[in-house]
């Protein structure tokens, strides 16, 4: 099609547009290739280059808007030009959709199209448009085929235990001894990195993810492994600071049982050493993904039995929070509900733990530790457990092609979960570390109580004791005090012979 006509003395106005798919370093070498081939198009045709737009590091393929593109049709509808230049038709369009309303815009506006590569480009008549439409469906095969083997590819690498790319995951990458040059984005400058192999474990972060585990599993909690973590100098493998979404996204990760993963879906066991086993994995996700947990991690508990001591007056079961509420000089525990029975907090604290550790210090302390989950095959269970995700995966292919109806497939669904979540109970008892484990046994119970984190102190709490503070009588008391010990209600919860 002939541009729109222009006075004899002045040149034709043309823009060139060029893109890039992938900039792996940001040096745009592949643009500015570009650039120069259609400006010296240009030259020679005598055109006037008002403008170059640039798309770099952006696929027409992918869908993803592309800023320059858009901007540069903008232009083209508001006569900014009459010819647009591009090193190659694909460059332009691998969309049977753009490539029309680009056809669109050429006819209303009569835009000549050249390229460096394909030549003149005539949108104003049919065999011209046949063309263009050719090679756009050759440029969309060449791109499906390609996302195709990339795909297929990243599947196989997955598959494999092969690190698919990006930031290095805390507690892998250890560095073979090689190196490579990486481009410095923002200076330009190309720095000597280290080649990481990411099947292996870095030792220290390995030992980081299985304290984590272990807390979790041990009645710990998330705040207090971000804590632990920070005390150690952790930080993540950009040299950040560790909060409470990094720690819980590490612990989340199915590589540190050795599970591969591919667009978010396990596809099974990686060709790498696990830092934990799956059952003690499963068991920690089962307890950061509960639904009843909370999603933020709050204020940090600064007392022993804040929201686990409860209040026994006039029928109340509330549990009582520690503060200086009431006039009173020294923390002490109270009902939400403002009934009276405030207690010193440091006193009754000293003395629940003091009784605590008595127990835990007797020769029959054994009895008070759960039975071992003997006889679980969580071997078994694994395989078990892939034989029923299977299971609903295939329900709700089935549902999607229209081959179950909605009742058969909820049906199916409801079975299958029911199973599944019978299985996971069974894994995580096999799993679980019961909080009494590192104390019983100890050869100074007293010195190992004052080691444990307060977390993992109130664990053993809630485990051990259900505490209920009931009216106390007032005036001094036998032993010379005014703390009445005997208003402090105390029920063991495992163990055949409690202390006196």
């Amino acid at each position: 099609m002939t541009p729109s006509a222009t006075p004899s003395n002045q040149p034709t106005r043309a823009v060139i547009y060029v893109r890039i798919s992938q900039d792996r370093t940001g040096a745009h070498l592949g643009v500015d290739r570009q650039r120069e081939d259609c400006e010296a198009l240009a030259e020679r045709k005598g055109w006037n280059v008002v403008e170059t737009y640039v798309d770099n590091d952006l696929s027409a393929y992918s869908g993803k808007p592309r800023p320059d593109y858009r901007r540069m049709l903008a232009d083209l509808d508001h006569g900014t030009a009459t010819v647009v230049v591009a090193w190659h038709t694909d460059r332009l369009h691998r969309s049977p959709t753009e490539l029309e309303e680009y056809i669109d815009l050429s006819q209303r506006r009569g835009i000549d199209t050249h390229t460096c590569q394909a030549g003149p480009i005539d949108l104003s008549t049919p065999s011209g448009r046949m063309t263009a439409r050719i090679h756009g469906a050759v440029a969309r095969h060449e791109s499906e085929h390609k996302a195709e083997r990339v795909a297929r590819a990243r599947l196989q690498k997955a598959k494999a235990g092969k690190w698919g790319g990006g930031i290095r995951p805390f507690g892998w990458g250890v560095p073979t001894g090689e190196t490579r040059k990486k481009l410095d984005r923002a200076t330009g400058e190309e720095t000597e990195v280290d080649v990481l192999d990411m099947d292996k474990v870095v030792p220290e972060e390995a030992a980081a993810i299985e304290t984590g585990h272990d807390m979790l599993l041990s009645g710990g909690s998330l705040r207090g492994w971000v804590k632990w973590l920070r005390d150690k100098g952790f930080t993540t493998t950009r040299g950040n600071e560790i909060g409470h979404v990094e720690a819980r996204d590490m612990l989340l990760r199915p590589r540190n049982a050795g599970i591969a993963v591919y667009r978010g879906e396990e596809i099974g066991k990686g060709a790498w050493e696990p830092i934990v086993d799956e059952a003690r994995h499963r068991t920690v996700v089962a307890i950061l993904t509960s639904p009843i947990r909370r999603t933020t991690p709050g204020a940090t508990p600064r007392w022993f039995g804040s929201g686990i001591y409860r209040c026994g007056i006039d029928g109340c079961t509330k549990t009582m929070k520690c503060t200086r509420a009431g006039g009173a000089n020294l923390p002490s525990y109270r009902c939400p509900t403002q009934h009276g029975g405030a207690r010193r907090a440091d006193k009754l604290d000293r003395y629940i733990e003091n009784l605590i550790v008595e127990r835990l210090s007797r020769d029959d302390a054994h009895e008070l530790l759960l039975p071992a989950a003997d006889g679980i095959d969580v071997a078994a269970l694994q395989v078990e457990s892939e034989a029923i995700r299977r299971r609903l995966t295939d329900l709700a292919a089935l549902f999607g092609a229209g081959q179950i109806e909605m009742a058969q497939f909820t049906e199916g669904s409801d079975v299958a979960r029911a199973q599944l979540d019978g299985i996971m109970r069974q894994m995580a008892r096999a799993a679980t570390k019961d909080p009494l484990v590192d104390l019983v046994g100890a050869p100074d119970v007293g010195k190992a109580w004052k080691g444990l984190e307060l977390d993992r102190r109130r664990s053993v709490l809630r485990a051990l004791l259900d505490v209920t503070i009931r009216p106390a009588r007032r005036g001094r008391m036998p032993d010379g005090g005014y703390f009445d010990y005997a208003s402090i209600g105390i029920e063991w919860k495992r163990g055949s012979k409690e202390p006196q």
